[in-house]
């Protein structure tokens, strides 16, 4: 099969959709691959090496996009990638259709085969081992960058996360303890933080308990602790995820207004739409911006800000998957593993994952069939 590899072009995105070491190994199975010009930079690779691991490189992305059988990206394509796309063509990529109506309909428009990163499952059905290294990495960044906006100087309240001693440390509240939110709590309570998690799976509560013991306090997610616990935080995680669906608003503006101002709320689930109501997507060039004088980070690629990091780490989790698509072609992959399968969102120009049909009004059809 002929791979394509198109340099992202989302603003302040540097990830890239396989590293060198990845290419390698699409080439020690047989496969081409084509890589666009200077597609590595923001890693600290360069065209050299990816002809060293076996690619061939090209000058512009309509050239991948012309000849590649399968296109492996990491951010959803922008418009003018849509465009490009082909019919049949694979696309294996991050795309949240949920949050985005005019990239769903480009993704039909074009008739190509679209399987998403975040809604393929674990063993079972269990588990999101594609978006699970991402929300690690955002989940411990929002502490970071959440941090960094309490200073004083860039509008914050001046507190610092760990406090002093003698003087307490700063109130942080994670909503919600699946993958991202326990890393943000990991990395809140490592710093010294006054943690609490509001999750509200009876199950995921014990395992969050078992593990934090009195570092943390684990609460029961509800309206009314959330608001309690969002009133009275120095900064808010987000990291609420319903796979492949919106997001649900569980901090309404009515509690934003309550808040001490220079608070800071970072959302996690920004790409899923958010789960704060005044959320809106920024970007790494401008990050933030003030609701009633608190500061909303909602930057809609986080883990991009550390690409050395986060390209590696999801190159790890998606070369298993983009090596079976490669090696069977997309039809026999996607039929002999079904949590693959479940990656399927758009296909020949049907909606093929319910949520986000449901979200649109638009008609579903069942990716089996759509795969036979």
């Amino acid at each position: 099969m002929l791979i394509g590899v198109p340099k992202e072009i989302k603003p302040q995105e540097h990830r890239v959709g396989l590293v060198p070491s990845s290419v390698r190994e699409f080439v020690a199975n047989g496969h081409e691959v084509i890589v666009e010009k200077n597609c590595g930079e923001g890693i600290n690779y360069t065209d050299a090496d990816y002809e060293a691991a076996g690619a061939k490189i090209i000058n512009t992305a309509k050239e991948i996009f012309d000849k590649a059988e399968m296109i492996i990206k990491v951010k959803e394509p922008q418009a003018i990638e849509c465009e490009m796309l082909r019919e049949d063509q694979v696309l294996f990529t991050y795309l949240h259709l949920a949050a985005d109506e005019a990239q769903t309909k480009g993704l039909i428009d074009s008739k190509c085969v679209a399987i998403a990163y975040e809604t393929v499952t674990g063993p079972n059905g269990r588990g999101l081992p594609l978006l699970a290294p991402m929300s690690e990495i955002a989940g411990r960044l929002s502490i970071q960058v959440g941090g960094a906006y309490l200073l004083k100087h860039l509008g914050g309240r001046g507190r610092l996360i760990g406090g002093s001693p003698g003087v307490e440390a700063a109130k942080v509240v994670v909503i919600g303890g699946g993958v991202s939110g326990y890393h943000a709590a990991q990395m809140a309570v490592g710093m010294g933080a006054d943690v609490t998690i509001l999750e509200k799976g009876h199950d995921q509560i014990r395992v969050l308990d078992e593990h934090f013991g009195n570092t943390a306090r684990v609460i029961q997610s509800s309206e009314d602790s959330i608001e309690r616990y969002v009133l009275d935080a120095d900064l808010v995680i987000g990291a609420v995820l319903i796979p492949g669906a919106s997001a649900p608003k569980l901090v309404t503006k009515a509690m934003i207004d309550k808040m001490r101002p220079g608070s800071v709320v970072v959302d996690i689930a920004i790409d899923q739409g958010g789960c704060f109501e005044t959320s809106k997507a920024t970007t790494h060039n401008d990050p933030v911006y003030n609701v009633n004088d608190v500061i909303h980070y909602c930057v809609a690629n986080m883990p991009g800000a550390v690409p050395m990091t986060s390209a590696h780490a999801l190159n790890n989790a998606v070369l298993p998957y983009a090596l079976q698509l490669a090696n069977k072609g997309w039809k026999k992959a996607l039929a002999e593993n079904p949590a693959l399968m479940e990656g399927l969102n758009v296909c020949k120009g049907e909606v093929t994952y319910k949520c986000v049909a449901e979200e649109f009004g638009l008609g579903y059809s069942e990716p089996e069939k759509m795969a036979a």
